[in-house]
């Protein structure tokens, strides 16, 4: 039986050696080809087409659909399993107020009590008290492993519902009796976490309500064993992940062609902006004219990643093989953008007040947990930046008055402090050049870790404006780079298909093969 103490140790999911080789050689054999550009085109599928074909589209069914459906839901759910170490399901409580919570309420109440009027009736009615052993029986039996002959043996003998039913025909049974022995029994089979409970099972007088309390007890066992089972699985399915994941998609792509529309657009849009920048660049006085402009699919691929770091989650679609890690990305986004401002304020702060303030590394923790803590939330609807920014300018003026009045130095004019909240309000404003400036560097140093094989051995210098959330921004960037490593594992053959149609005007190759490489 689990124990929820234990930690189960697993190492962050890389790419293997041989996974990562096998994404780069996809996409190494674009690179030495001449590219060049083609349109958008609605066949997204991994598998071959004619461009002459003049069949009609293919009719999904229902089946189809409802088979692709349960596809994407196992994939997701091993995703989550492998890539989350703190997934656990959780029982769903319904909020008391609601009419669901209400009839729960009432219906279950009113069983207990009729349970309770027919055991205090004369003669006593045994038999919804022995059906109810009688599931409580099925469910010990289903905690127990295969080779727990004697445990299981020794649970049947005592709830034998037959015998427990001719125990009642002459009013020998002891319902008391079977509820401690199903007590005792929860206590060998559960978790520490649910000592207390059992202790206050033992504690309980009234029979009905502790037959009620052994059911909850029960749920909670089997939510334990659901979760130690998930935690025990973890390591084979990390293991098999990319295997699985490729096959699972690829298996989606055959009952629903269009299932890679969105990668491809997303691909496209770094396509086309890649292309717009050599052509201004090949515009510039000076610069060797090229008849033909060459992308390399690494660095298309790695641009279009850096796109999710200033993705509209609410408005704009992900593209299909990223939506197992939405949420992710959207939470590291959100994170970064947190830190962008965080970079802004200090840049600005030590611009103007550096000289004072620049041997006073503990006015600059103080003054950086001051801004993490009134930008929290700052991505929700209702939340006011302007104000923020302006409230986050008054606290840093105050506490860097407070710091020069305790060292007997001269406090900011009034000119000085309302130049600097002047400044912290105007980050939001469009194209602010501070913004602009942390902005750009923070893309660089994301695109630098997207280029090293291993980020948490090697990690790229920071550059400068960005010491002041240097530990964030490392431990954010491997967050995102393992995340990024990964759907090249997976996904990469995919990726090399799109590249193919977009670069070289290339048909798509043939169905991916989901195996792993062999050495």
């Amino acid at each position: 039986m689990p124990f929820n103490g234990e930690k189960q140790c697993v190492g962050e999911d890389q790419p293997s050696d041989s996974d990562s080789s096998r994404f780069s050689e996809s996409v190494a054999s674009l690179s030495d080809c001449e590219c060049s550009r083609q349109s958008f085109t609605s066949d997204s599928s991994s598998k071959s087409s004619s461009p002459a074909s003049t069949s009609p589209p293919r009719v999904v069914t229902f089946d189809e659909v409802m088979a692709a459906t349960r596809n994407l839901s196992n994939l997701t759910l091993a995703h989550e399993i492998a890539v989350n170490e703190n997934f656990q399901l959780k029982q769903e409580a319904l909020p008391e107020n609601s009419l669901a919570g209400r009839v729960k309420h009432i219906v279950h109440q009113a069983f207990w009590d009729v349970l309770d009027s027919e055991l205090n009736a004369d003669p006593p009615e045994f038999e919804h008290a022995i059906k109810l052993f009688e599931e409580i029986r099925e469910i010990l039996l289903s905690f127990l492993t295969p080779g727990g002959n004697r445990l299981r043996n020794q649970i049947c003998e005592v709830l034998d519902t037959d015998l427990i039913r001719q125990q009642a025909e002459h009013r020998a049974v002891d319902i008391q009796g079977l509820a401690n022995y199903v007590i005792s029994t929860m206590g060998k089979l559960c978790a520490p976490v649910r000592d207390n409970d059992i202790r206050e099972l033992k504690a309980t007088g009234n029979i009905v309500e502790v037959l009620r309390q052994i059911f909850h007890v029960l749920d909670l066992m089997k939510m334990d064993m659901a979760n130690f089972t998930i935690m025990s699985l973890r390591p084979h399915l990390q293991r098999q992940l990319v295997e699985y994941e490729r096959t699972k998609f690829q298996e989606i792509l055959e009952e629903t062609p269009s299932a890679l529309d969105q990668t491809t657009e997303w691909i496209k849009e770094s396509v086309n902006e890649e292309l717009f920048s050599l052509s201004e660049s090949a515009l510039t006085p000076g610069a060797e004219n090229t008849s033909k402009p060459s992308l390399s699919p690494t660095l298309v691929l790695n641009n279009s990643y850096l796109k999710l770091l200033q993705w509209d989650y609410q408005k704009k679609e992900l593209p299909e093989t990223l939506m197992t890690d939405g949420a992710r990305l959207q939470e590291l986004t959100e994170k970064l953008n947190q830190l962008k401002i965080i970079a802004c304020l200090s840049l600005i702060t030590n611009n103007m007040v550096g000289a004072i303030t620049g041997g006073l590394p503990e006015l600059a923790n103080r003054l950086k947990r001051i801004s993490a803590v009134l930008l929290e939330g700052m991505n929700k609807e209702a939340f006011n930046l302007k104000e923020v920014l302006n409230s986050i300018g008054v606290q840093t003026c105050a506490e860097v008055n407070k710091t020069l009045m305790e060292r007997g130095l001269p406090t900011f004019s009034a000119e000085i402090q309302a130049n600097l909240i002047g400044q912290f309000s105007s980050i939001e404003e469009e194209d602010n050049p501070i913004w602009s400036l942390i902005d750009k560097r923070i893309k660089l140093y994301m695109k630098s870790l997207l280029c090293l094989p291993s980020p948490q051995k090697c990690m790229p210098p920071m550059p400068g404006g960005l010491a002041v959330i240097q530990q964030e921004l490392e431990a954010l960037g491997c967050q995102y780079a393992n995340i990024v490593n990964l759907n090249k594992q997976v996904y990469g053959p995919f990726y090399a298909n799109i590249l193919r149609k977009l670069l070289f005007n290339e048909e798509a190759m043939g169905k991916v093969d989901a195996s792993p490489p062999t050495n």
